[in-house]
C-alpha cells in the first residue's frame, strides 16, 4: 500500500526478519554441541542468537526480493525503541493515495493507525532559528535525554516535543492538549473531551531590525576575516535591546569558517548566551562605582596616568600617555591607570615603582559583589533555558586585582554584557531581558510578559549620574566618537582586552589576541534602546603588524542607524 526507502536497513536487521521466516532453518544453524552447552549454562540464549545470524548466509537471503526488503524494514521499524510505544512507519513524503488506501483499509490492519503530522514552518528562512529553537519528530519521539521531564508532565513516549531554546522553554504554552477517549467493551471509543490547540506566542523581536542585524553581521563578519591580522578572528555578537522593560528587539551572532578554500557564514547566535569572553574596558562603569562606594575613588579625583609596575611582574599602563585625568576623563580616555590605582586602594594597598604589593584579598569579593549587581557574572534571567555564568578568576594576587579592574579577569557573556550597560541606562536598575511579548490571540496580545527588576544598584544616585556622565564623554570626545551618530545623544563605553586561545587544539594556550567590546545606550536623558556589539579574537599582537579591525564601530554605526529609522 505504501512506498517505502528500505536504504537504511542493515545486515543485523535483515537476518532477524529471516530468522522470524525461517524458524526452523535457524535452529538447524547451531550445532547438536552448543544446543548442549546451552543446557549445561556455558552458552546463553544471546549466544546462541548471535551465532544464528553469523551463519545466515547471502544464499539464505538471495530468496527475497525487493518487495521483501520493503516488509523487512516495516518490521524493524515496528519493532524499534519501547514495545508499548507507538511507531511510525512513514511520517515524510505520504502521498494522498498512499494515506487514503492505508485509512480506508485500518479494519483489515490490525494495530496500525493514520493521522495528520505537522512540520514547524519559518517564515524568515534561518533568522533567529537557532534561537527559535528545535522540535523532535514523530519518528524519534521524546530525546532520551528528556524521558523522566516529559513523561512526569504526562507526555507519551512518542509525543513531539520541543527539545531546544524557546521551543523547549515554552512547550506547556505551545503544546495545546489531547483528544481524551472513552474505550469501550467492543473495542470501540467514545469522545469525552475535545483536544484544543496550543497556544501562539508572540516575541518581543523586531523582525525588521533583527534580519538587518543579521544582514549586516554577516557582511561585516566576511569583510573582517579578509582584513589583515584575522588569523584568529572567526566571530561577532550584537545585541539590541528596551533597556527598561528588558525587551531583546534583536540579537544574533554569526561565525565564519573556511571550506574548501572559501569563507561560509553560520549562525552562532546561542553563543550569545553560551560564549563567555574577556570583555575589557567596557565594564570600568562598574569599576568607578565600586571605587566610590568604598571611598577609594572620589568624584572628579585628579590622576596622574602613568605605568604601574609590582615587582616581578610585567608592568601596566594605559593604551597611551594620557597625563593628568579626573574620573570622567578617565572614561572617556579609558585610562587603565586610573583603574589601578583605585583598586589599590580599594585593597588598602600601598603602592610604589617596582616594589611588592600587599593587598587585602577581600577586595575581589568587593569588586565582584558589585559587578553581580549590574549582571556580570550571574543569570540575567533570560527566558532561555541554557546560560553559562562565564569564569571566575581562583588567583588572589594583587597583580590580578588590577587586572579585574579593567575587564581582563573574570568572563563575562555577551547577554551579561548586555544586561550591564542596560543597568546603567536604568540609573542603576537591573531587569530581566526576556524573548516572550505574550500569547497571540485574535489579533491581540494577550498575556503580555511584565517588567521584572532583579535588583538596584547598591550606591548612590550621584555616583551612577557620574557614571552616566562619563559615558557620554566616551561617545563625545573619547574613544567611542565615530560609533553612533552624536544627533541620537549616544553614551557608552568601548572595550578592548588581551584574550589567550588555544590554536591547534592541544589543550594549552599558546596565543595572545585582542577582543573589542562596545556597550551604548541612547537617548543619554532618556534611554530607549541599547547596543551592545562583542568580537572576541578580532586581532593578534604577534609580529609586526598592529592593525586592528574597527568591525564594532562599522556594526554599531549601521545597527544604531537602521534602529533610529524604525523608531522615529
Amino acid at each position: 500500500m505504501i512506498d517505502i526507502n528500505y536504504d537504511k536497513i542493515t545486515d543485523y536487521d535483515y537476518k532477524l526478519f529471516w530468522l522470524k521466516n525461517h524458524y526452523d532453518e535457524g535452529k538447524e544453524k547451531i550445532t547438536d554441541e552448543e544446543w548442549q552447552k546451552l543446557e549445561e549454562r556455558k552458552l546463553t540464549t544471546d549466544d546462541i542468537q548471535k551465532l544464528k545470524l553469523e551463519r545466515i548466509t547471502e544464499d539464505d537471503l538471495s530468496e527475497y526480493d525487493d518487495k521483501d526488503k520493503k516488509a523487512a524494514y516495516i518490521y524493524y521499524l515496528m519493532n524499534v525503541g519501547y514495545s508499548y510505544a507507538e511507531k511510525t512507519i512513514k511520517n515524510e513524503d505520504v502521498s494522498d493515495e498512499e494515506y487514503a488506501l492505508v485509512s480506508e483499509n485500518i479494519s483489515k490492519l490490525n494495530g496500525v493507525n493514520t493521522k495528520l503530522d505537522w512540520n514547524r514552518e519559518y517564515l524568515y528562512g534561518d533568522t533567529l532559528k537557532t534561537i527559535l529553537g528545535s522540535v523532535s519528530t514523530t519518528k524519534s519521539g521524546i530525546p532520551k535525554e528528556l524521558k523522566d521531564y516529559y513523561l512526569k508532565k504526562g507526555y507519551s513516549l512518542d509525543d513531539r516535543v520541543g527539545t531546544s531554546y524557546l521551543e523547549y522553554q515554552y512547550e506547556d504554552i505551545l503544546k495545546g492538549t489531547k483528544n481524551k477517549y472513552l474505550v469501550l467493551n467492543d473495542g470501540s471509543y467514545k469522545l469525552l473531551e475535545e483536544g484544543k490547540r496550543g497556544q501562539d506566542i508572540t516575541l518581543t523581536i523586531d523582525i525588521e531590525l533583527q534580519e538587518y542585524v543579521e544582514k549586516v553581521l554577516e557582511e561585516e563578519v566576511l569583510k573582517t576575516k579578509n582584513e589583515p591580522n584575522t588569523e584568529y578572528y572567526n566571530r561577532s555578537f550584537v545585541i539590541i535591546t528596551e533597556p527598561n522593560s528588558g525587551e531583546i528587539l534583536a540579537m544574533a551572532g554569526k561565525q565564519v569558517k573556511k571550506e574548501n578554500e572559501e569563507y561560509k557564514i553560520y549562525d552562532y547566535t546561542p553563543g550569545i548566551l553560551t560564549s563567555p569572553v574577556v570583555v575589557g574596558s567596557a565594564v570600568k562603569g562598574a569599576s568607578q562605582i565600586v571605587g566610590y562606594n568604598t571611598g577609594a575613588l572620589k568624584i572628579n579625583e585628579k590622576r596622574y596616568d602613568t605605568c604601574i609596575k609590582i615587582a616581578g611582574t610585567p608592568i601596566k599602563c594605559s593604551w597611551k600617555y594620557l597625563g593628568y585625568l579626573n574620573d570622567i576623563n578617565a572614561l572617556a580616555q579609558s585610562s587603565n591607570t586610573y583603574q589601578f590605582l583605585t583598586a589599590i586602594n580599594v585593597g588598602k594597598g600601598k603602592y610604589a615603582y617596582d616594589k611588592p604589593l600587599k593587598i587585602d584579598t577581600a577586595a575581589f569579593e568587593t569588586y565582584r559583589n558589585t559587578f553581580k549587581e549590574f549582571g556580570l557574572g550571574v543569570s540575567t534571567g533570560i527566558d532561555l533555558p541554557v546560560e553559562s555564568l562565564g569564569y571566575k578568576g581562583t588567583s588572589t594576587k594583587p597583580g590580578h586585582l588590577l587586572d579585574f579592574s579593567i575587564g581582563q579577569y573574570d568572563t563575562y557573556t555577551p547577554i551579561q554584557l548586555s544586561q550591564y550597560i542596560g543597568t546603567i541606562a536604568n540609573n542603576g536598575s537591573r531587569v530581566k531581558p526576556y524573548l516572550l511579548k505574550g500569547y497571540y490571540n485574535d489579533g491581540k496580545i494577550t498575556n503580555q510578559t511584565e517588567r521584572k527588576e532583579l535588583n538596584k544598584v547598591n550606591t548612590e544616585e550621584k555616583y551612577m549620574k557620574r557614571v552616566k556622565e562619563g559615558f557620554e564623554a566616551v561617545m563625545k570626545y573619547g574613544t567611542g566618537v565615530g560609533y553612533i551618530n552624536m544627533s541620537y545623544k549616544p553614551a557608552g563605553k568601548t572595550g578592548t582586552s588581551q584574550s589567550f586561545i588555544d590554536t591547534d587544539g592541544n589543550g594549552v594556550v599558546d596565543k595572545e589576541t585582542i577582543t573589542t567590546t562596545f556597550v551604548s545606550y541612547a537617548p543619554s536623558d532618556n534611554p530607549k534602546v541599547t547596543f551592545t556589539v562583542i568580537s572576541p579574537d578580532v586581532s593578534h599582537s604577534e609580529g609586526r603588524s598592529t592593525y586592528q579591525s574597527n568591525i564594532n564601530k562599522r556594526i554599531a554605526d549601521a545597527i544604531s542607524k537602521k534602529y533610529f529609522e524604525i523608531y522615529k
